[in-house]
């Protein structure tokens, strides 16, 4: 029985690591309104190297639709702005001094429906991932009762555990996924 629970706990744990890749995933998507989070995936080209955005400088939001970047290092205000320009964000940095600020532009309705599709997709992408977690939760409870490691009756409760734990998942995932909807046609 101990290689059951153990396995529930693990199962849990890898089922959470997909809701958390969604959750990040889905902060990036832009909803018209600035985050600090928009500028994650940004790496700069600095000392010689690919370093992300919030090694180099700090990013802060002081209004809605403004992040503001302020670069520690002078001499890499022109690589941070290179970098922001080509991360395919759409944005235009606008420099003064060490500080550069981006104006987050509204989102037409258009734009909004193809972000909604890339968060559904996202959620899919999610779901699958759990439900593979939970096929091979199974097939380990399968092959315990076959060896005859766990009775049927160990093997009927925890394979309801392991299904109990994918509902809910699946459930947080769905809930995720209609925030940021809600989020992002929210005009």
């Amino acid at each position: 029985m101990t290689n059951a629970t153990h396995d529930l706990n693990e199962i849990k744990r890898r089922m959470q690591g997909a809701s958390a890749v969604l959750k990040t995933e889905l902060s990036g998507l832009r909803t018209g309104r600035a985050s600090a989070h928009l500028l994650d995936p940004v790496m700069v080209d600095a000392y010689g190297a690919q370093m992300p955005l919030n090694q180099v400088a700090t990013v802060s939001v002081p209004e809605p639709r403004m992040i503001s970047v302020n670069v520690w290092d002078r001499s890499l205000v022109h690589p941070v702005e290179k970098a922001i320009i080509n991360s395919n964000l759409g944005l235009s940095p606008a420099t003064e001094g060490q500080t550069i600020r981006l104006r987050i532009p509204e989102l037409n309705e258009e734009r909004r429906k193809e972000l909604v599709k890339v968060a559904h997709r996202y959620a899919e992408t999610a779901r699958v991932a759990v439900r593979h977690v939970r096929r091979d939760g199974l097939d380990v409870l399968k092959r315990l009762e076959k060896e005859h490691k766990i009775s049927k009756d160990d093997y009927e409760r925890d394979a309801a555990l392991v299904q109990k734990a994918t509902d809910e998942l699946v459930a947080e995932v769905d809930h995720a996924l209609a925030a940021k909807e809600k989020e992002i046609l929210t005009v």
